[in-house]
């Protein structure tokens, strides 16, 4: 049999020591610490449901035009002498302001041989007068019987009393139409606004139906607005039974230039490819001649925000709290989200018009809050009333940042 040596013995001895003490520890160490986590809660801004009765803006956009846009053209032949300063792309003119002249002679000659065919005209018709009279009073000295009456008329003369009021009346119609040549001699203009192109020049030739220029009125301009069929119902457009009825419009250009307008009609037939109303809006003095405002430039692309009519029983959102199938998140009575499906108004801008689906005191979420579900704690960080966002600036209602603090 193997006798073992003393190392051997030494060797296990240490290792049969080394698992009592391992053992000792393990049995001997206290327990973990156990730390319990409370979830913190989101902050959030909410506002309170007030159901109101507002009116709702319908936005639209078109192209400011003047009322009206006149091509001058000649009615006679001649030579331009005369140019007026004014009379340039862009010049401001008044009505019946004189615009050029072309010759007036050969027109004047015409006017001077008409008045006198109208003398000599005149002339006859007295001498036939006379001459009716004589005859006349022969017939009545000295009555005779005629074999018929239109004897007896030729007798008094009467057809030619009343051929030479014929030529009479023809001299003075050749005199008002030489006079009318005269007088077109001169272009002027035919109301107040502006010269958009000039055509011609001076010593220039024209003849009838050459075009001079182009003019536009500025009393007022039209904008042309489209209207969607859906958007309709909340407008009072002007008709046959509500011809008082002319909606503000709020104008605004490329450059944030404002103007206020009305609507003063719509065209009453719906576009067939399109499906919208063209309503008419009207602002007057564009160009600020008469007063102060910065000029409405004609041709100038401009939004249009339309008064809407009165609804009853809106509730007025920012729109960025609708999230997808139109649903908002509101708070229960333990302070936890919950969805809520709603019915909106479709209208454009920053704010949404809710009619079904909330009622007053519903407190709705105005944060944004990503990855949210049902049911998640929340803490109120600020309470506002949805009355109040009407006339705010729906970016500003929710929190500071997009980001929902942990």
């Amino acid at each position: 049999m193997l006798k073992l040596s003393k190392q051997t013995f030494q060797s296990a001895a240490v290792i049969i020591i080394a698992l009592v003490i391992a053992v000792a520890f393990f049995v001997l160490k206290s327990p973990p610490e156990t730390i319990t986590t409370v979830p913190q809660a989101l902050n959030i801004n909410v506002a309170l449901a007030e159901k109101q009765t507002l009116s709702v803006a319908v936005s639209s956009q078109g192209t400011v035009q003047p009322r009206t846009e006149t091509t001058l053209v000649t009615e006679v032949s001649g030579k331009i002498i005369e140019v007026a300063p004014q009379f340039v792309s862009g010049g401001l003119v008044e009505k019946d302001e004189l615009l050029l002249s072309i010759d007036p002679r050969n027109y004047d000659v015409e006017v001077k041989r008409a008045e006198a065919n109208v003398a000599t005209a005149f002339s006859n018709l007295i001498q036939e007068k006379g001459r009716a009279s004589v005859a006349a009073q022969d017939l009545k000295k000295y009555p005779r019987k005629y074999s018929s009456k239109e004897a007896r008329y030729l007798a008094l003369r009467l057809p030619q009393l009343k051929e030479a009021q014929a030529r009479l009346d023809s001299a003075k119609a050749d005199l008002d139409h030489a006079n009318n040549n005269l007088d077109r001699t001169q272009i002027r203009a035919p109301y107040r606004g502006i010269i958009k192109s000039r055509n011609v020049d001076i010593g220039q030739f024209v003849s009838p139906g050459t075009q001079l220029g182009q003019v536009f009125a500025i009393d007022f301009a039209e904008v042309r607005l489209p209207i969607p069929v859906d958007r309709l119902a909340y407008l009072a457009l002007p008709d046959k039974q509500n011809s008082d009825d002319s909606p503000a419009v709020t104008l605004e250009n490329e450059l944030g230039l404002k103007w206020q307008g009305k609507i003063v009609r719509t065209e009453a037939v719906l576009d067939e490819r399109s499906r919208v109303l063209f309503a008419i809006a009207k602002i007057d003095d564009p160009y600020g001649i008469d007063g102060s405002g910065q000029a409405l430039l004609m041709g100038s692309f401009v939004k249009a925000g339309i008064s809407g009519k009165q609804i009853d029983g809106l509730i007025a959102l920012p729109r960025h709290v609708l999230r997808a199938g139109n649903k908002v998140w509101v708070l229960d009575s333990e302070q936890r989200l919950r969805n809520r499906d709603i019915k909106t108004l479709h209208t454009e801008g920053k704010l949404v018009y809710v009619y079904d689906g909330l009622n007053d005191g519903d407190i709705i979420c105005l944060s944004t809050i990503p990855n949210a579900v049902p049911g998640t704690k929340v803490k109120v960080n600020s309470t506002t009333k949805t009355s109040s966002l009407v006339n705010a600036n729906a970016d500003q209602i929710a929190d500071s940042n997009t980001e929902t603090e942990l």
